[in-house]
């Protein structure tokens, strides 16, 4: 015989599937504090860190500063080796440990144009794979964001090989460098791999500008 269900079955019912929401939200959140911050996380390890550095200092030197706008591939796209500027120090030194710049960059601004500044300083209306992850600015908002802020201070212990540092030069142009483990002739500041003008080299110029950035990815 089949019983029919009145009103506090259902009551009871109810309370049970309320339960199960409620214990399918316990869960999701618990996990979501356990695998998030795993997944944002993209902090290389100690031996890539190492890598990163060796591979920026192993850069050739002989590279023509051009900042000309070029027609590149992507992803893993680059410009002419014997040519580059600045960030191209960070982007060939990440893609040297196997991480794309370009593509991880072009996902982000992407899907957060608003939050990167092309359109406020270079009028674009969308991304553009030939250049936004060469452009200083939108590497600092990429960092900031994916990577962790560190602090930007006098002193010099506080840079540390693989760091990435941007500045603004005297005449208020952005600049970029990768921190490694060569120190200063006088002991006291890890150089910086960097491209101003005169190829890609390691210069005791940490503190030369007023440093706007300071990051590890």
């Amino acid at each position: 015989m089949i019983k029919s269900l009145n009103k506090d079955d259902f009551n009871y019912h109810r309370l049970i599937q309320h339960g199960n929401n409620s214990l399918k939200i316990f869960i999701f959140s618990f996990l979501s504090l356990i695998i998030l911050p795993i997944s944002v996380s993209q902090a290389i390890t100690p031996t890539q860190n190492k890598q990163l550095v060796a591979y920026a200092t192993d850069l050739p030197r002989a590279v023509i500063y051009d900042p000309a706008y070029r027609k590149i591939n992507y992803p893993n796209g680059d410009v002419p080796a014997h040519y580059g500027v600045c960030s191209d120090v960070i982007i060939r030194s990440y893609r040297g440990i196997g991480i794309d710049l370009q593509k991880l960059l072009h996902e982000d601004i992407k899907a957060n144009f608003a939050l990167y500044p092309s359109k406020r300083i270079w009028g674009l209306s969308r991304p553009d794979t030939n250049i936004d992850h060469r452009r200083v600015p939108n590497l600092e908002v990429f960092f900031s964001r994916k990577g962790k802020v560190k602090p930007i201070s006098k002193e010099a212990s506080d840079y540390l090989p693989g760091d990435i540092v941007s500045w603004r030069l005297d005449n208020g142009r952005p600049h970029i460098g990768l921190v490694i483990d060569k120190k200063s002739s006088d002991n006291q500041r890890y150089l910086v791999m960097h491209n101003i003008g005169f190829g890609q080299v390691a210069e005791d110029v940490l503190f030369s500008w007023k440093i706007t950035g300071h990051y590890s990815y």
